[in-house]
């Protein structure tokens, strides 16, 4: 991992990673799906962050990210979940609320 990346996901603030790449026609479908998280959780219950592997590919390599969309959850430095392959907006809210210190 990258030190600005193990920096980071220190937050007591839960993180929700979704690695994506430009050419993946289902990374664009859960891009809508996390856009729908704005209306369930305020700026200081979530933070939800794209990172493109294309364009990240250190980091990738080290998460042993090698399919796209995969979705991580941070939380005190701590992975929460992950999964490969997109996920609803209300499954995604229903794993935060179970996983995260909100």
């Amino acid at each position: 991992m990258t030190k600005d990346f193990e920096e980071f996901i220190q937050s007591d603030i839960p993180i929700l990673f979704d690695f994506t790449a430009e050419w993946c026609e289902p990374c664009k479908k859960q891009a809508v799906q996390l856009r729908k998280l704005v209306d369930v959780f305020d700026e200081d219950q979530l933070i939800v962050i794209q990172i493109d592997i294309d364009k990240n590919h250190r980091l990738t390599k080290s998460l042993k990210v090698d399919q796209v969309p995969t979705l991580m959850l941070y939380q005190g430095g701590q992975m929460l979940w992950r999964k490969t392959g997109g996920e609803w907006a209300d499954v995604l809210t229903r794993i935060i609320k179970e996983k995260v210190v909100l």
